[in-house]
């Protein structure tokens, strides 16, 4: 029955929401969600070191290192925040995308281009297998990246009262 389910479908295989999320979980920057906690925040604080790369020189430019190091300090870590903060925006997004392909009850998809957009309805088995996705492996996804959010405001947020402080 699965099977019959599954060869009547309609919509070509790279976009059907099970196969997105199963590329996404294979793509070599979507997966860091995917690691434990060490290798995922092992991987971010790589983003912010490339980041602060970027930002230092720029914070240099606004105060010599030398003269105001706590200014330059602050300032280039809220630079490489924001960067950070960027790549996390496009975790979430790519990750969110998914989730709402998967929860919805029909499948939007292109048969040969953009002008001929088609629906199809899911079957209940498809309809089924997709909420136990979402609810098992996309929410703690989602939940994690949140986190990452709100750990990142906070210390963002530290950086300014500490800036006031100054």
């Amino acid at each position: 029955m699965k099977n019959a389910s599954v060869s009547i479908c309609p919509v070509p295989q790279e976009q059907r929401p099970v196969n997105e999320y199963q590329e996404l979980t294979e793509s070599w920057f979507f997966s860091w969600v995917t690691l434990d906690w060490p290798a995922y925040l092992a991987k971010l604080a790589w983003v912010l070191g490339w980041s602060c790369l970027v930002s230092a020189p720029i914070a240099a430019s606004s105060f010599a290192p030398l003269k105001y190091p706590v200014q330059f300090a602050l300032c280039g870590a809220a630079g490489a925040g924001f960067i950070l903060g960027l790549a996390l925006l496009r975790l979430y997004l790519g990750w969110f995308y998914v989730r709402s392909r998967l929860s919805n009850p029909t499948v939007v998809y292109e048969e040969s281009g953009w002008y001929d957009c088609q629906a199809w309805p899911k079957t209940p088995e498809v309809l089924a297998q997709d909420k136990l996705i979402v609810n098992y492996e996309l929410e703690p996804i989602l939940r994690r990246l949140r986190q990452t959010f709100y750990g990142l405001t906070v210390l963002l947020v530290a950086g300014g009262i500490i800036w006031s402080c100054l």
